[in-house]
């Protein structure tokens, strides 16, 4: 938000576009430390304070404890070559968004931030949903945030300072709409969940505010220029890389 600010404060864009870059590239070293300083507050420090708690039986049962599938080495190449397959499928999907908005009659907009996270998370939300199912809010909570959490100070800082190592020009001004519909989700979010309570109806607010954010993309016509694509390219490949 405050490289949009920023621009917008300079008047004229020749002016600010340096400044601005500038600025981003110094936002997105910070947010990288948030995000790092959040992973040692979450996973050492204060760990308790994420820890959910179930309720225990009325009947006192023991909790039989599952034995892990895998190793922790045979976890981690899985990971490591899903990661390589994803980034290469990122980089697949990125060259065809436009041929796909011409052939579908779709915006950029709507194909790369509705479309897309929605096929892309298609399991991850799955998981949110039965977790809720099954009254674990917390992880639900969990799952839905923190992946939200790690795109905007992991993700997206990530690949400004990849194109700033290889020398294209990417930065944190992000365009009007997409910045309010940000800070709309962040603030309706916010007062969603900050009684510590769930029913219906503030599951119905959520989903019409993302749906509203939805048509707003939808009717929204944006070119996909060259720099964009590159920008839009290193994005996906982290992003692709980060969720595998």
């Amino acid at each position: 938000m405050l490289p949009l600010m920023f621009r917008y404060a300079g008047g004229s864009e020749a002016l600010t576009a340096k400044p601005t870059l500038e600025l981003s590239r110094v936002s997105s070293i910070v947010m990288l430390g948030v995000y790092f300083a959040y992973l040692v507050f979450q996973l050492w420090t204060h760990r308790k304070l994420f820890e959910a708690h179930e309720e225990e039986d009325d009947d006192d049962d023991l909790v039989v404890e599952e034995a892990p599938v895998i190793g922790f080495w045979s976890g981690f190449a899985w990971l490591v070559g899903m990661t390589l397959v994803i980034a290469l499928l990122s980089e697949y999907v990125v060259g065809t968004i436009e041929d796909a908005s011409s052939s579908w009659g779709l915006s950029v907009s709507f194909i790369s931030i509705i479309v897309l996270p929605i096929v892309g998370n298609a399991a991850e939300h799955a998981g949110a949903i039965i977790f809720a199912f099954k009254n674990k809010l917390d992880i639900s909570l969990g799952v839905a945030l923190g992946s939200a959490t790690q795109i905007s100070l992991f993700a997206v800082p990530s690949c400004v300072i990849t194109s700033w190592i290889i020398g294209e020009k990417m930065d944190l001004d992000f365009n009007l709409l997409e910045t309010g519909s940000f800070a709309l989700s962040i603030i309706v979010t916010a007062f969603t969940l900050q009684d510590g309570t769930s029913h219906y109806m503030k599951g119905l607010v959520l989903l019409l505010c993302y749906i509203v954010i939805g048509a707003c993309f939808f009717v929204y016509q944006t070119p996909l220029n060259q720099g964009n694509a590159i920008n839009l390219g290193v994005k996906a490949s982290t992003e692709g890389s980060f969720r595998a």
